[in-house]
C-alpha cells in the first residue's frame, strides 16, 4: 500500500477532498460530465490528436489558470462548510439554552419541594407520628438524589453550551478572514460562469482521475484496516471460545458425575424400597395365608356343625330350614339386644356424668359467695393459720392444733372444705386449658328452665296493630336476616371432592412466647400466619382473651384473599404491668373456621438442676481421697442464693416467723397458695395422719397436689423448704468420710452453673452413703437432693472390674480380654491365677504366675473358648436353660491369706441355623412354569446371623434377597424356593446355606422337569389400569408346536427324550368362581403345527353384595330420618306436659327401637340390579373406589384329542401334569369420568319414540381425577337411530358437562348401541337404549271415498268416520282439506275441463261460490290415546247447484306422516228430486262462462234438454251358448229437506215403453214414487231383436218425467250394440 502512495504526488493527493465526501463529489462531477453536450466531447477528440509539443505548449499555459481555479474552488467549498457549521451550531446553542431553562425551573421546583417536606418532617417529628416520618424521609431522599442529578445535568449543560459559544466564535473569525475571498468569488463569479464550459471539460478528467487514485488507495487501507481487524477479532473470538467451551465441558462432566451419582443413589433407593416391599408382601402374603386358613377352618367347623344338627332335626322329622331360620333371627335378636343394651348403659353412664357435672356445676356456683359464719367459731382455714403461726413462732412442737369440744362436728366441714380445694383446682384446670370440652345442656331461651319463668304474652294492641304474618318490612328485615344467618360466616371448603378440615392457618411460631420478662418493659413479637388450606382464604383478627386485654396488643392489617401457602405478619406487643405468668390465646376468624394462637408470657423464675442425684465413688482403700464434682444450673431468668448442706442440717434463712401470718407483706396470690399448703396439712392432721410437715414434699411424687399450683409456676418443693425450718434434726457426727469443697453457699446468677467438689476420705472399711441437700433463699426455688456413696477397702490388691462381662459368646470361637490388677502395697508381690477345674478347658489365664510391682498396676490376658461338648461338666457354674456361665477366678497373694476374686459372666449360645424341611419335592413342573415352596430358616442362636444360600444352579431362585439375610436371634425366617425347569427330564440338587462363620447347612430337592404337549405364547398377562365397568382385552395364543397328525395316544407326561402325544391336543382355562375374567374360547383344540387365538377380557365391577349392603344402609338412613321427623313432631305437642330430661330419654329409646326394628323389613325387600336405591348404591360406591388389585391364576388343563370327537359326555383324559397356568395381573381403579346425572345410571332409556319423532336425552358427566382430559368417543351406527349432538373435547379436572343424545328411529324396533367415551384413564361406557314405535292407526271407511250423497243448494249434511289408534303411543293427528292448502303447482296447470280424463289428477272439484269449503271436518287437531278411536264429522254445505263437489281429507300424524287419505263427494240440487246413472255427457269441472238467465218462457224447454245417456253392450259369447241380456240401471232419489213442502214425495215416470220392448228393451218399473231420503233403482235390459244389425248401433230415445216440488223432464237416450265376447 505504501508503494501505491508514492506513485502519485504528494501535493495531489494533500490538496484532494476529504474521505468522507469522495462519494458525493465524485458523483456531483459525474452528473456534470454527464450534462456536457456531445458538441464539446467532438471538440475535444481532435485536440486530443495534435502533436505533442503543441500539447505541452498548452499545457503550460494553462497550469497557472488551473492551480488558480483549485484554489477558489477551495476556498468556496471551505466558506459554504462554514456556513453550515455556523447554523447548526446556532441551532444547538438555542436548543441547548431552552433545555438550561427548563433544567434550572425543575431545580427550583425540586428545592420548594424539598423545603414543604422538611417542614412537614419537622412538624410530624415533633407530633411522634413514625409512620408519617418514615414516608416523609423516603420522600427527602428521594428529592435530594433529583436535585442532585439535575444540579449535575446543568452544570453539564453549561459547560457544552460555552464550548458551543466559543467554537461558533471561532468560525466567525474564519468567516471574516476568508471575507475577502468571498467577495473575490462573488466577482469572478460572472466570468467563472462564461468560461465555465471552457474549463469543464479540462478539469474533468484531472479530478476523475484524482478521485479515482484516492478512492483506490483508502479503499485499499481500509480493507487493509478491516482484513487487520477480522483476524484480531477470530483470535480473540478463538480464545474466548475456547475458554467458553472448557467451561461448558467441565460443568457437563461435573452435571454427568452428579446425574450417575444421583442415579446409584436413585437406584439404591429403588433397591431398598424393593426390598422392603417384597419382605412386606411377604409378611402380609403370610398373614394373609394364616387368616384365610383360620376363617375357611372356622367356616368348616360351622358347616360340620350345622350340616350335623340338621341332620338331627331331619332324623327327628322337624323343619331343619324353619329351625335354621328361626335360630338366624333369634341370634340376630340377641346381637340386638346386647347392642341395645350396650348402648343404654353408655347413655345412662354418660346422663350420670353430664348429671354429676352439672352438679358440681351449680355447687361451685353456689361456693363462690362464701356464705357468712358464725362470729363465734373459727373457721378451719383461720384454726390451721393460727396453729402454723403458732407453732412457727414456738408455742408448739409436736402434736396436732387443738380440736374444739365439738371437733366431731368439725369433720364434715373439713370435707366440705376438701370438696371445695378441690372443685376449684378443677375448675382452675379447666380454665387454664381452655374450654375444649362441651358445653353442658341450656335451654334455648334463658331462663326457660326456671321455675319462676313465665310465657310472654303479645299484648292486645300489638296483636292489632300488626297483621298476622307482620308488615312487609317486617318480612323483608326477616327474609335478609335468615339469608346472612343462612349463608354465614364460615365457608365449607371443598378441592378435588376433598373437603379440608383442620387448622386453616398455620402459625410460626406455633407458640407466642414471652419470656423472662420485667415489669414496665416492652417487648415485641412478630408471627408469622400461613395458609394451610387448598385454595383462598380470608383471615380476620377477633382478638386476645379479657385476661390478656391490659398487656398485649395486636398490630394486624387484614391482607384480603389469600392463596393458598402464601402468608401474612402479625405484631404482638407485650407491656406486663404485674409480674406473674400469663397465658390466652390470640383468636383469628377465617372463612373456614374459627383458630387461635396460644400466647404465653413467662415472669423470670429460678429453674434449678443438679446434674446427679447419685454419685458412687467405688471402692477404695482406706487412706485414700477421690473427688467428684456435682453441677448445680439454673436455667431460668433469675438469680438466687443457694447453701449446700446436709440433709440432717437445718436450714437458717432470713425468714422470719411473721413470713407465715397474714401481713401486707404478702399479696393475695401467695396468701391463697400458703392457704391450699396450710389447708392440705390440716386435712391431712384430721385424717389421722400424724408425719410431720417436712413429708409435704413428697406429695409432688404422688401427684397430689392441685395442678394450679403448679401452672402458676410455684414447685412443691418450695413448701418443703418454707417448712424445714419448723423442725431440726440432729445431724450424724460419725459420718464424716464425704465433705464438700471450698464453694457451699454462694450467689448463683441467671442462666448459669455452679461446680461443687464433693470429696470422699474413706476411714473405716465398709460401705458409707451420706445424703445432701441444697437449699435456696427463694421461697418458690425447691430443695435439691443427692445421695453420695463409697466403699472402703483395705485389700493391698484388687480388681478395679470385679465382674467381667463378655457378653453373648458362641461356641467354638475364641473370645479375649485384659484384666487389670492394681496394688497399693510398696513391695512387689507374687500373684496366681486359678480357674475352677470344671472350667479349666475353657477359660484361660496367661501368665498363671506373675508379679506385681509396688504401687502400680499389671494386665492378664483372658482367653475363653467355649466347647461345644456336653455343658454337664460345667457343673453348678452353667446354667443350661438359659445358657448363662458365672466363672470365678481367684488370685492368689503371697503371704496373704485372703485372696482376690472376680467373676466371668458369658451367655453361651449355639451357631446352628435350622432348615425345615430337610428335604423339598417339588414334583412334575413344566418347562414354561415355575414352582414355589417356602422353606423356613430356624436361628437357634441368641445373636443375629447372617446367612446365603451360594452355588445355586441356574434353575432355582430363593427370595427375598436373592437368598440372602440377617436371621435375628431365635428368629424363623420364610423363604421361597423357586424351581423353574429348562429341560424336561428328572432334578437332583442340594442347597447349600453358608453362616458367616461358615458352617454350612444343606437342604437335598428333587423335580421332574415335563414338556407339555401345548404352550402358551404368553404365561403372564399385566393389564393395565382399568376402571370400573370398563373392559381391558389382552390377546394370546395356545400353540402346538408338533407337526404329527397322527391319532392321539394317551396324554402322559414327557420327560427327557420321551416322545409326545401326537395328533389335536384340546385345551380348557379353568376360571375361578366369581373372578371379572373372561376367556373366549376357554375351550377348544390345537392341531399339530397351529395355534388357536385366545382372548382374555377383563372388566372390574363392583360386588354385588357391597351394593346391597350399601342399599340397605342408605333406606335405613332414610327410615330413621323418617321415623326422627314423626317423633320431632309428637315431641313438639308433648313439650308442655313433659319435662326436658324425661322427654329426651323417650326421644333415644324411641329412635334407638327405630333404628334397630328397621332394618330387618329392610332386608326383607328384594333390591333388584334395575332398582333406583341398588344403581344410587352402586354409582357412590363408584365415585368412593379408591382402587384394587387382584391376581389370578388360570390352569389350563391338556388332554389329547378332539372335542368334537367325543361322544355324548365321554370325558377328556387330562393329565395334571401337563396343566399350564396363565398368570394375570389385574389393577382395578375408579373411572376417571362418571355420570352424575339419574343417580349415575349408565343407561339412557329413550323408551318408547314414534317412528320419524326424535327424542333427547341429557346425560351429565364428571371428570373426578386429578387432571383435564381429552375426551373422544366411538363411532355410532351412521345409519342407526342414535346421534351424539354435542361432543365435548375437553373436560377440566372436577368439571360437569352436559351430553345430548337423540334417538330418532326409522322403523318399529327395539334399538341398541353403545357410546364409549374415551380417555387416556379409562373408558365410559353409555348404553343407549330406545323403541321405535309405527303410528298405526285404523279407519271406518273402506276404500277411501266417503260419499256424502246429494243435499239441497244451501242446506247441510253430516257423515261420520272413525280411526283407531292401534300403537302403544298417543298419537297428535291433524286433518287437512285439500281445497284449504296452498297448492303451487295449479298455477301452471290447464284447467280440468280441457284436459283429457286420463290427465285429470286433481281431486278437488266444484266449490262454493262463497269462498267457503264445501266441506269442513269436526275435530281438526288431537291426540289420540292408546287404543282409543276418536270419531269424526264430515258436513258437506254447498251453496249451490252442481254434481260435482269432491274434496281429499288427509289425516296427518304428529305433523309429518300422512296417515289416510279420504276422498269426500257430494252433489247438489235445488230442488228435492234427482236422476244418476248413464254415461257422463260432461266435464266434471264447471266452466267459466256465464250462464244465461232463467227464461220462464223457455223453462220447459230447458228441462227436456237435460239427456241421459244409456250405453247397453250385448256380449255375445258363441252360437251355442246363449248370452245374458245387457243390463244397466238408473237411480231416481228424494232428497231429505228441512224446507217445507206440499208434496213430500216425488213420482217418476217414463213414456214410450212399448216402442222400447218392440227394440228389445225391458224396462221395470217405468213410473213410481221415492219417498224423501230414499232411491228407486229402474233396471234397464235389452236382447237384440231378431232384425237386429249388427253393424249399425241401435239408437232409441224415451221421456223420463220427474214430478216433486218442481217437475223435470229428463230425455233418456238408449244406443244399444252387439260385441264379441272374448
Amino acid at each position: 500500500m505504501e508503494e501505491d502512495a508514492s506513485l502519485f504526488p504528494k501535493k495531489l493527493l494533500d490538496d484532494a477532498p476529504l474521505v468522507e465526501d469522495e462519494t458525493d463529489e465524485l458523483e456531483d462531477l459525474e452528473f456534470v460530465l454527464g450534462s456536457v453536450p456531445g458538441e464539446a466531447e467532438n471538440k475535444a477528440d481532435p485536440g486530443s490528436s495534435c502533436p505533442g509539443k503543441e500539447q505541452n505548449a498548452d499545457k503550460r499555459k494553462q497550469r497557472p489558470a488551473v492551480q488558480d481555479r483549485t484554489q477558489a474552488s477551495l476556498l468556496r467549498r471551505d466558506l459554504s462548510l462554514l456556513d453550515q457549521l455556523h447554523e447548526e451550531k446556532d441551532l444547538f446553542i438555542q436548543k441547548t439554552r431552552a433545555e438550561l431553562r427548563a433544567c434550572r425551573r425543575r431545580t427550583g421546583l425540586l428545592a420548594k419541594q424539598q423545603e414543604s417536606v422538611a417542614a412537614d418532617l419537622a412538624a410530624e417529628r415533633a407530633a411522634g407520628n413514625t409512620a408519617a416520618m418514615g414516608r416523609l424521609e423516603a420522600a427527602s431522599q428521594r428529592l435530594c438524589s433529583e436535585l442532585g442529578n439535575e444540579r449535575d445535568l446543568q452544570a453539564k449543560m453549561t459547560a457544552v453550551l460555552q464550548e458551543s459559544v466559543s467554537a461558533m466564535w471561532h468560525n466567525e473569525i474564519q468567516e471574516r478572514q476568508l471575507e475577502d475571498a468571498r467577495k473575490s468569488a462573488r466577482a469572478e463569479a460572472p466570468a467563472a460562469r462564461r468560461c465555465l464550459p471552457e474549463r469543464g471539460a479540462s478539469g474533468k478528467a484531472e479530478r476523475n482521475r484524482l478521485l479515482r487514485v484516492r478512492r483506490s488507495v483508502c479503499l485499499q487501507k481500509e480493507r487493509g484496516l478491516r482484513h487487520q481487524k477480522l483476524v484480531e477479532a477470530a483470535q480473540k473470538n478463538h480464545r474466548k471460545a475456547v475458554q467458553f467451551l472448557k467451561a461448558s465441558l467441565g460443568r457437563v462432566r461435573q452435571q454427568q458425575r452428579e446425574e450417575a451419582r444421583e442415579a446409584r443413589e436413585r437406584m439404591r433407593r429403588r433397591r431398598d424400597a424393593v426390598l422392603a416391599l417384597k419382605n412386606s408382601i411377604s409378611a402380609s402374603r403370610e398373614t394373609l395365608r394364616k387368616f384365610q386358613a383360620w376363617g375357611q377352618a372356622k367356616a368348616e367347623l360351622a358347616e360340620q356343625k350345622a350340616q350335623a344338627e340338621k341332620e338331627v332335626i331331619l332324623a327327628q322329622g322337624g323343619d331343619a330350614f324353619k329351625h335354621f331360620c328361626h335360630q338366624r333371627r333369634r341370634q340376630e335378636l340377641e346381637a340386638q339386644n346386647r347392642a341395645f343394651a350396650e348402648e343404654q348403659k353408655l347413655r345412662k353412664h354418660e346422663i350420670v356424668r353430664r348429671i354429676l357435672k352439672e352438679e358440681a356445676e351449680e355447687g361451685r356456683r353456689k361456693q363462690r359467695p362464701s356464705p357468712p359464719r358464725p362470729a363465734g367459731r373459727p373457721i378451719l382455714r383461720a384454726r390451721t393459720w393460727s396453729y402454723v403461726a403458732a407453732f412457727h413462732a414456738g408455742k408448739s412442737t409436736a402434736g396436732p392444733p387443738c380440736c374444739p369440744p365439738e371437733g366431731r362436728s368439725a369433720l364434715p366441714q373439713a370435707s366440705l372444705l376438701v370438696k371445695a380445694v378441690s372443685s376449684e383446682s378443677v375448675q382452675a384446670d379447666r380454665g387454664s386449658l381452655g374450654r375444649a370440652e362441651e358445653t353442658l345442656a341450656r335451654p334455648e331461651i334463658p331462663g326457660l328452665w326456671k321455675e319462676d319463668y313465665k310465657p310472654y304474652q303479645v299484648p292486645k294492641e300489638d296483636m292489632d296493630q300488626k297483621p298476622a304474618g307482620g308488615t312487609k318490612m317486617d318480612k323483608d328485615v326477616l327474609a335478609r336476616t335468615v339469608q346472612r344467618l343462612r349463608s354465614g360466616v364460615i365457608h365449607k371448603q371443598v378441592a378435588s371432592r376433598r373437603e379440608f378440615r383442620g387448622c386453616p392457618f398455620n402459625s410460626k411460631p406455633k407458640l407466642i412466647h414471652f419470656k423472662d420478662f420485667d415489669v414496665g418493659k416492652v417487648y415485641k413479637k412478630k408471627i408469622t400466619l400461613i395458609n394451610a388450606t387448598y385454595t383462598i382464604n380470608y383471615c380476620k383478627l377477633v382478638g386476645v382473651e379479657e385476661s390478656l386485654r391490659d398487656f398485649i396488643h395486636i398490630d394486624f392489617d387484614p391482607p384480603g384473599p389469600m392463596s393458598a401457602g402464601m402468608s401474612c405478619e402479625v405484631l404482638v406487643t407485650f407491656k406486663p404491668m404485674v409480674n406473674k405468668d400469663l397465658e390466652g390465646n390470640v383468636s383469628f376468624l377465617a372463612q373456614t373456621g374459627r383458630f387461635s394462637v396460644p400466647l404465653k408470657c413467662s415472669a423470670k423464675k429460678c429453674s434449678l438442676s443438679l446434674d446427679k442425684e447419685l454419685i458412687d465413688f467405688g471402692s477404695y482403700v482406706v487412706g485414700e481421697t477421690a473427688s467428684r464434682t456435682v453441677t448445680l444450673t439454673n436455667l431460668g431468668g433469675l438469680g438466687t442464693r443457694f447453701r449446700f448442706l446436709l440433709a440432717s442440717e437445718c436450714c437458717e434463712t432470713d425468714t422470719s416467723p411473721s413470713a407465715l401470718n397474714t401481713s401486707s407483706s404478702f399479696t393475695y396470690e401467695d396468701k391463697g397458695f400458703y392457704d391450699k399448703i396450710a389447708t392440705s396439712f390440716s386435712e391431712q392432721l384430721m385424717e389421722g395422719n400424724e408425719s410431720l410437715p417436712t413429708d409435704v414434699p413428697s406429695q409432688k411424687e404422688s401427684g397430689k397436689l392441685d395442678v394450679k399450683e403448679q401452672e402458676e409456676g410455684r414447685p412443691v418443693e418450695s413448701e418443703g423448704v418454707a417448712l424445714t425450718t419448723i423442725v431440726t434434726v440432729p445431724p450424724n457426727e460419725g459420718q464424716t468420710e464425704f465433705s464438700l469443697g471450698e464453694i457451699t453457699e454462694g450467689e448463683i446468677g441467671p442462666f448459669s452453673s455452679i461446680k461443687v467438689p464433693v470429696i470422699f476420705t474413706p476411714i473405716v472399711p465398709g460401705a458409707v452413703s451420706t445424703r445432701f441437700k441444697v437449699v435456696f433463699k427463694n421461697q418458690q426455688c425447691p430443695t435439691l437432693h443427692f445421695k453420695v456413696v463409697g466403699v472402703a477397702i483395705d485389700v493391698p490388691v484388687w480388681v478395679p472390674k470385679p465382674n467381667v462381662d463378655l457378653k453373648i459368646c458362641m461356641y467354638d470361637r475364641l473370645y479375649q480380654d485384659s484384666i487389670l490388677v492394681h496394688t497399693r502395697s510398696k513391695a512387689a508381690l507374687r500373684l496366681n491365677f486359678e480357674v475352677c477345674k470344671e472350667l479349666q478347658g475353657h477359660l484361660e489365664l496367661l501368665p498363671k504366675t506373675g508379679y506385681i510391682q509396688a504401687l502400680s498396676s499389671c494386665s492378664v490376658q483372658l482367653k475363653f473358648l467355649p466347647r461345644r461338648p456336653r455343658p454337664e461338666g460345667a457343673g453348678k457354674y452353667f446354667d443350661r436353660d438359659s445358657g448363662v456361665l458365672e466363672a470365678p477366678v481367684t488370685i492368689r497373694v503371697a503371704d496373704q491369706i485372703k485372696p482376690v476374686g472376680f467373676t466371668v459372666h458369658a451367655i453361651v449360645t449355639t451357631t446352628d441355623l435350622e432348615l425345615s424341611p430337610s428335604g423339598v419335592d417339588f414334583g412334575h413342573c413344566t418347562i414354561y412354569e415355575a414352582i414355589k415352596t417356602q422353606v423356613s430358616v430356624c436361628n437357634h442362636s441368641l445373636l443375629p446371623q447372617e446367612f446365603g444360600f451360594v452355588g445355586l444352579p441356574k434353575f432355582v431362585d430363593i427370595q427375598p434377597n436373592d437368598g440372602f439375610g440377617t436371621i435375628l436371634p431365635l428368629e424363623t425366617l420364610q423363604l421361597d424356593v423357586i424351581f423353574q425347569p429348562t429341560k424336561a427330564k428328572e432334578y437332583n440338587f442340594e442347597l447349600v446355606c453358608k453362616s458367616e462363620i461358615n458352617r454350612c447347612f444343606k437342604l437335598t430337592c428333587r423335580a421332574v422337569g415335563v414338556h407339555p404337549p401345548l404352550e402358551l405364547s404368553h404365561y403372564q398377562v399385566k393389564f393395565a389400569a382399568t376402571s370400573l365397568y370398563d373392559t381391558s382385552v389382552a390377546t394370546l395364543y395356545v400353540i402346538n408346536s408338533r407337526l404329527s397328525k397322527n391319532s392321539p395316544t394317551p396324554s402322559v407326561p414327557r420327560i427327557g427324550l420321551e416322545d409326545a402325544s401326537q395328533g389335536p391336543t384340546s385345551f380348557e382355562f379353568l376360571l375361578p368362581p366369581d373372578s371379572p375374567i373372561t376367556i373366549s374360547p376357554s375351550v377348544g383344540t390345537v392341531w399339530p403345527g397351529k395355534r388357536c387365538l385366545v382372548r382374555v377380557a377383563f372388566r372390574p365391577v363392583l360386588p354385588s353384595e357391597l351394593i346391597h349392603q350399601e342399599a340397605l344402609q342408605a333406606l335405613t338412613k332414610e327410615a330413621e330420618a323418617k321415623s326422627s321427623q314423626q317423633d320431632t313432631a309428637t315431641q313438639r305437642k308433648d313439650q308442655r306436659r313433659q319435662s326436658f330430661s324425661t322427654l329426651r330419654l323417650q326421644n333415644r329409646d324411641r329412635l334407638f327401637q327405630a333404628s334397630a326394628s328397621q332394618p330387618p323389613e329392610l332386608q326383607k325387600e328384594d333390591l333388584t340390579s334395575s332398582s333406583q336405591e341398588y344403581q344410587a348404591a352402586q354409582a357412590t360406591l363408584t365415585r368412593s373406589f379408591q382402587g384394587k388389585f387382584d391376581k389370578f391364576v388360570v390352569p389350563c388343563v391338556v388332554a389329547s384329542g378332539d372335542t368334537k370327537g367325543r361322544k355324548g359326555t365321554e370325558p377328556l383324559s387330562f393329565s395334571p401334569h401337563n396343566t399350564v397356568y396363565l398368570e394375570l395381573w389385574c389393577p382395578a381403579v375408579a373411572p376417571s369420568i362418571v355420570v352424575t346425572s339419574d343417580k349415575g345410571k349408565t343407561i339412557s332409556d329413550f323408551g318408547d319414540i314414534a317412528v320419524g319423532h326424535r327424542g333427547i336425552k341429557k346425560v351429565s358427566i364428571q371428570n373426578i381425577s386429578p387432571e383435564g382430559l381429552d375426551l373422544e368417543y366411538s363411532v355410532l351406527n351412521p345409519n342407526g337411530p342414535f346421534v351424539l349432538l354435542n361432543p365435548i373435547s375437553k373436560l377440566a379436572s372436577g368439571e360437569t358437562r352436559i351430553l345430548k343424545l337423540s334417538f330418532s328411529p326409522h322403523e318399529s324396533v327395539l334399538a341398541q348401541e353403545m357410546l364409549d367415551v374415551i380417555t387416556k384413564r379409562g373408558t365410559l361406557s353409555l348404553a343407549l337404549v330406545g323403541t321405535g314405535v309405527a303410528s298405526v292407526t285404523t279407519c271406518s271407511i273402506e276404500g277411501g271415498v266417503l260419499n256424502m250423497g246429494y243435499a239441497i243448494a244451501g242446506e247441510s249434511t253430516s257423515a261420520g268416520f272413525k280411526l283407531q289408534n292401534n300403537s302403544p303411543l298417543p298419537i297428535k293427528f291433524s286433518v287437512q282439506l285439500d281445497s284449504l292448502s296452498t297448492r303451487s303447482g295449479d298455477q301452471h296447470r290447464l284447467p280440468q275441463f280441457l284436459a283429457s280424463p286420463a290427465q285429470r289428477t286433481e281431486v278437488v272439484g266444484t266449490q262454493n261460490y262463497s269462498g267457503q269449503s264445501v266441506f269442513s271436518v269436526v275435530p281438526v287437531e288431537g291426540v289420540m290415546e292408546p287404543g282409543r278411536a276418536q270419531d269424526f264429522t264430515v258436513t258437506f254445505s254447498p251453496d249451490h247447484e252442481s254434481l260435482y263437489f269432491s274434496d281429499r281429507l288427509q289425516v296427518m300424524l304428529f305433523e309429518k306422516k300422512i296417515s289416510h287419505q279420504i276422498l269426500l263427494k257430494g252433489a247438489a240440487r235445488k230442488h228435492t228430486m234427482f236422476v244418476e246413472g248413464g254415461d257422463p255427457l260432461d266435464v266434471p269441472v264447471e266452466s267459466l262462462t256465464v250462464m244465461p238467465a232463467f227464461d220462464p218462457q223457455r223453462g220447459e224447454e230447458a228441462e227436456e234438454l237435460k239427456p241421459i245417456l244409456v250405453t247397453l253392450d250385448y256380449v255375445q259369447l258363441g252360437t251355442d251358448t246363449p248370452a245374458p241380456p245387457a243390463t244397466r240401471e238408473l237411480q231416481v232419489g228424494c232428497i231429505r229437506t228441512t224446507q217445507l213442502s206440499p208434496k213430500k214425495t216425488v213420482e217418476f215416470s217414463l213414456e214410450g215403453i212399448a216402442s222400447l220392448q218392440q227394440k228389445g228393451f225391458t224396462i221395470e218399473p217405468s213410473k213410481g214414487f221415492v219417498e224423501r231420503g230414499q232411491t228407486k233403482t229402474i233396471s234397464i235390459s235389452w236382447m237384440p231383436p231378431i232384425d237386429f244389425d249388427p253393424d249399425h248401433p241401435l239408437m232409441v230415445s224415451a221421456l223420463l218425467q220427474l214430478r216433486g216440488d218442481v217437475k223435470e223432464t229428463y230425455k233418456v237416450l238408449f244406443v244399444a250394440q252387439v260385441v264379441t265376447g272374448p
